[in-house]
């Protein structure tokens, strides 16, 4: 399964959602930056509110594309443990990046937000939503940040997933949609035929909207 871009996606995750069509007490949480694109196509169609969730992947030591971790703009970071290990990777190092991204995570949401305050979760069902999952950090530390906020209801609703990290996901969550998730998984860019960057600015324009 191919899709055309992030806007299909969504569509694409919609029509396998229509059980929350205008469902009450229902947020759609679109993770910055890919995810935002494809939370507000699935917020349009199912008429439900949407905002955005800015976690930041922990980089390995001279590999910043590696994830060690992550971190969201709230709960405490997510590591994989076993790479740490593998790597020889020091407290001290991860201690400081934890501190350079939640950092980051403040001038993204301060940018994003506009002064208007994040979205109360409390009592509510949270649709957390990605263009894709490859490793799992960044949605792990999503979904723990979500919950920490005490929702009813999580659910994790992406286009594509590699099958380890969608099936370590499951148990961390109420409900799962995942429309394609294929045995050979290289990247989720290649699962797009148009997967350019989203922009600070996009992600801006498209809360505005």
């Amino acid at each position: 399964m191919i899709f055309q871009d992030r806007r299909e996606a969504g569509q694409k995750l919609a029509q396998q959602m229509q059980h929350l069509h205008h469902a009450k007490d229902t947020i759609i949480l679109g993770l910055a930056r890919g995810g935002v694109a494809v939370a507000a196509e699935l917020a349009e169609s199912l008429h439900l509110p949407f905002d955005v969730l800015v976690v930041r992947k922990i980089g390995a030591p001279g590999n910043e594309e590696l994830a060690l971790g992550a971190v969201a703009s709230v709960g405490e970071p997510v590591f994989n443990e076993h790479l740490i290990a593998l790597l020889g990777v020091s407290p001290e190092y991860l201690k400081s990046s934890v501190e350079r991204e939640r950092e980051k995570i403040k001038q993204r949401l301060a940018l994003y937000l506009g002064g208007r305050k994040a979205p109360v979760l409390k009592g509510k069902t949270v649709v957390i939503v990605d263009d894709g999952i490859a490793t799992g950090a960044s949605m792990r530390a999503a979904i723990q940040a979500v919950r920490s906020e005490k929702p009813t209801k999580i659910i994790l609703a992406v286009p594509v997933a590699a099958p380890d990290s969608l099936s370590a996901l499951r148990s961390l969550v109420d409900e799962t949609i995942c429309l394609y998730s294929p045995s050979f998984f290289e990247a989720v860019g290649a699962f797009y035929k148009h997967f350019e960057q989203v922009s600070d600015e996009q992600v801006q324009n498209i809360l505005e909207k």
